[in-house]
Formats: C-alpha cells, structure tokens, sequence
C-alpha cells in the first residue's frame, strides 16, 4: 500500500497482531522492507508490525536531489499521522538507525523504544569523499556499480562464499534501488551528526552490532552506547553489516528479549 507522506508516495505494509503493539522496521541503505523478511515471523506472533520503503528507495518516491535525515524523519511522521501512530518501538539497521535517531530526537514521545542496529552517530572527517565515490560508480554504471563492494562490506566472506542464495536476494534489492534514491540517500547519510544530543532520548534503547562490520564498526556503536545512559549494546559475532541477515537467529532472539522488557 501507499500514503502520501511529506510530499511523496511512502510504500508499506503492515503485518501481524491487529491489537498489538506497533513496531516500525527501517531498512538499510540500498535495500527495502524486504530486508527485514527474517524478522517477520518472530515478530508478527507479539506486534503490529509497519515496514516501509524509505524515501528513494523499493516502491516509495525516489526524488533527484540530495536527501537530509530530518526530512526522512518526516517522511515517517507524516507516514504515522496517517496511520494513527501515536506509540511504536522502533526497530533501525544502518540509515534506518539513522533515521530513528533523527526522529527521536525531533518528536521525543513516539518511540516506545529504539533499537539501534549496525550504524552511526557521526561519520568521520572524509564521509563526503567516501559516500561521492560511492555515488560516482553508480551514476556511471548503475548500481551494478556498487553491488560486489556493497555485499563485500555487508557479509562477511564465509557467509559470501556459502549463502549464494542470500547474496542473490540482497544483490536484487542493491541493483532495484533507483539510483536517484540512492545519491539522495548518501547525502544524508554523510551528514549524520546526532551524537552530542543522544543524551536527550529517554525511551530504551539496545545497540546491536555485527563484530566484524566494518562500515559501522562496534566501536561506533560502542560511543553510541557511553552518550546514552542506561542503554544496552551487543556485538554478535560471525557478522557483518546485516547482522539482521547473517545471524538472524541470534538477532531475532535478542531482539524479542530486549522488545519484552520493554513493554
């Protein structure tokens, strides 16, 4: 289904217990609510569960032009008043996280909870030159530009080399993303500067990150942890950036622990 958010169409679908609590999944870069696909049988049994297509990205609206992380907060503002969301946990991966950040920090009383998985607070001193170079090779050859490195940088090389059949469904949600989508979306991403100000979340939040992601390496998740106080961090090893995908198992199960003790 779609709704016009913040003047452009937001692709979603919502799925599981119709008087359960709402819990809002936001997909990485590159990707769509599919990304999510390995979750969605644990937590379908407890929540209501909204998935959408960010900004740019699946079938939602892909504009020209770069994004900021505010707007796409808005986008999902807009995206809960036609809902009638008013109370979600809120489940991020990677810009997801992002985005999730922005939002919590915009409109503080939504988030029943935030889950912060495999991203970023701050991007180092050359994030505009990494993220133009990435935008570069796509413009140039499509995303097929960026789709080796891409998966290079999300799985870790056993999981690569044995799960073909992942790489296959990932590597089709990499190479349909508009390229549009995906330029706008770096802008933002490079920008991410929520740092100094994560101290004002008060909602819980668990930091999930895999032990050998390197693009949000588990020191940046372990920073994000010491600025929010009383927030909790697990680094799950044998993964990479996916961690949602790679170690769905292990990812699940803390997930729905953490979601529990939530309320």
């Amino acid at each position: 289904m779609n709704i016009k958010s913040n003047g452009i169409d937001i692709h979603y679908q919502i799925e599981g217990v119709d008087n359960g609590p709402w819990l809002t999944l936001s997909h990485s870069l590159a990707c769509n609510l599919h990304m999510w696909d390995d979750q969605m049988a644990a937590l379908t049994q407890q929540y209501k569960v909204l998935r959408f297509d960010t900004r740019g990205h699946g079938q939602s609206s892909a504009p020209a032009g770069d994004y900021t992380l505010e707007q796409m907060a808005d986008d999902v503002k807009g995206l809960f008043d036609a809902l009638h969301i008013t109370r979600t946990h809120w489940v991020g991966l990677s810009m997801g996280g992002m985005i999730g950040q922005t939002f919590a920090l915009k409109y503080p009383d939504v988030f029943q909870s935030l889950v912060l998985a495999d991203t970023t607070s701050r991007r180092p001193p050359n994030a505009a030159q990494m993220w133009g170079e990435r935008v570069a090779a796509a413009r140039a050859k499509s995303m097929a530009g960026v789709l080796d490195t891409t998966l290079a940088r999300w799985f870790t090389e056993p999981y690569r080399n044995t799960r073909q059949d992942v790489m296959a469904r990932i590597g089709e949600q990499i190479l349909s993303t508009p390229v549009d989508g995906f330029s706008g979306a770096c802008a933002a991403i490079a920008r991410v500067n929520t740092l100094d100000r994560l101290k004002e979340i008060q909602c819980p939040v668990f930091i999930i990150v895999g032990e050998e992601d390197h693009g949000t390496p588990p020191e940046m998740a372990r920073t994000i942890h010491e600025n929010l106080p009383g927030s909790e961090l697990l680094i799950i090893q044998s993964a990479a950036h996916l961690s949602n995908v790679e170690q769905a198992e292990v990812f699940n199960r803390a997930l729905m622990e953490f979601l529990r003790r939530s309320g």
